[in-house]
């Protein structure tokens, strides 16, 4: 097991080419973000309801509500009397089990059909052989793999990116290490895409990865079927870090050295893109043409 691991207050994650994974265990949260959370096209009667790959159930919730044109808030009201079919350890929170896909909106359709379509999809993807074999081999149940599949989701921007992502996870749990994982402490503020700081350790909350070991108590999302395959399927790789420097250059090593390299790297990429954004942001103020 590894005792050496940086301190905290030098270790950053990656978000989606974001900033740089460390060292920590992995926590889920329990809150969601306002993002684009429904296509429906231009007619105003929508048929279809597409739930894309990685939204948290609340924005699920909220595409239901807006697609049944109900109050903000109903389906999330009917979880109670939905009887919905989840594992014991989801404790009745549908979260990483409302399966992104297409479904079918007819007249009469309501949020607890809505759920359990969701969910039926869910368990059928999850609960069979190829999954459930690869969880066992990876010494995990199917609830922990969902769990990690839904921060692979969160943190990786490519299908190549997944599998890695994952290998890193496994590779921290495995020494003892925190994930610190940005996605899990979004997930817990209620927000997405955000840059990490160091008040991320100070978050109090059991999605917190930077101080909190292990797993987080739920999934902090929907995984698509990629990251469900990373999940039981990762890269072989000693990797511990990685780091988004650049769209499409996402870095990752075991050397905690390379590593602080790649984040200055990406540092320094972005203070020079936030420097560009202000002096372009100045000239669009004084009304000068940009040059």
């Amino acid at each position: 097991m590894q005792k050496n691991t940086p301190s905290r207050n030098t270790i950053r994650l990656t978000r989606r080419g974001r900033l740089a994974l460390a060292a920590t265990g992995a926590v889920v949260a329990g809150t969601a973000v306002a993002v684009p959370l429904l296509i429906l096209g231009d007619d105003p009667r929508p048929t279809t309801l597409v739930i894309p790959e990685g939204h948290r159930a609340s924005q699920v919730y909220a595409a239901v509500d807006k697609a049944l044109r109900l109050p903000a808030g109903s389906t999330n009201k009917s979880l109670a009397k939905a009887a919905l079919k989840l594992p014991s350890d989801a404790e009745g929170n549908p979260e990483g089990y409302l399966f992104p896909a297409t479904y079918p909106l007819k007249e009469g359709t309501t949020p607890e059909q809505l759920l359990s379509l969701m969910i039926d999809g869910a368990n059928k993807k999850f609960n069979g052989a190829p999954v459930a074999a690869g969880a066992q081999r990876n010494a995990m149940n199917v609830y922990q793999a969902v769990t990690i599949a839904s921060i692979v989701q969160a943190e990786a921007s490519t299908k190549a990116d997944r599998g890695k992502v994952a290998r890193v996870i496994f590779n921290r749990l495995e020494r003892g290490m925190p994930l610190q994982m940005d996605s899990t402490v979004d997930y817990a503020l209620g927000r997405s895409a955000s840059r990490t700081t160091e008040a991320y350790a100070k978050v109090d909350s059991p999605y917190n990865s930077y101080t909190r070991m292990g797993l987080p108590p739920t999934p902090i999302g929907n995984p698509g079927e990629d990251a469900m395959r990373a999940a039981i399927n990762p890269t072989p790789g000693d990797w511990l870090y990685f780091v988004t420097v650049a769209p499409g250059d996402t870095r990752f090593t075991a050397d905690y050295k390379e590593h602080q390299s790649d984040v200055a790297e990406f540092d320094a990429r972005r203070k020079k893109e936030q420097a560009k954004e202000k002096e372009e942001g100045a000239q669009e103020a004084s009304g000068r043409p940009e040059k």
